[in-house]
């Protein structure tokens, strides 16, 4: 199978509906008007992606005020979306894109080499689309560290 190139800035974020850890569906296209945070992960409780979640989950108040809204998707199925959740009080939506077309479309989903062993799998990374579906900034590698606040700056930095 193909890698899908990456989403790039500046262009159209494309479609999508999806399941959230609650059963209900998010529309991206529901979400126009304001800017959204989609951030793809590797795997519901896992060292990095636990620490990547709380800071997006410390930091909902402060971007929810700037008109913002926070969705990360993993391959993971709804059930260990609840548990993760759960475990850690998060507050905002975890979708569940267990066939990864999602992450194909902005291409998260890649090949990955782990001790040798390829296999594909979802590439940490996160997209701020802006209120007309456009998408703002990209970060194909994301770093956890201090990450929180990149996104904030860019939210911050977008035009109303």
């Amino acid at each position: 199978m193909a890698e899908e190139a990456w989403l790039e800035e500046g262009k159209k974020a494309p479609a999508f509906s999806l399941k959230d850890d609650q059963g209900q569906t998010v529309k991206l296209s529901e979400l126009k008007g304001k800017p959204v945070v989609v951030y793809f992960y590797p795997k519901d409780d896992t060292p990095g992606c636990t620490k990547e979640a709380c800071a997006f989950r410390d930091r909902k108040d402060e971007i929810a005020a700037l008109g913002a809204v926070v969705l990360g998707l993993s391959p993971d199925d709804s059930l260990s979306h609840q548990k993760f959740r759960d475990k850690y009080e998060l507050n905002f939506p975890l979708l569940v894109d267990t066939d990864h077309k999602v992450a194909e479309k902005f291409g998260a989903w890649r090949e990955k080499n782990m001790y040798g062993k390829k296999s594909m799998g979802i590439q940490r990374s996160t997209f701020v689309i802006d209120a007309n579906g456009v998408v703002a900034k990209v970060w194909k590698r994301v770093k956890v560290e201090g990450h929180d606040q990149q996104v904030i700056d860019v939210i911050e930095g977008l035009e109303a």
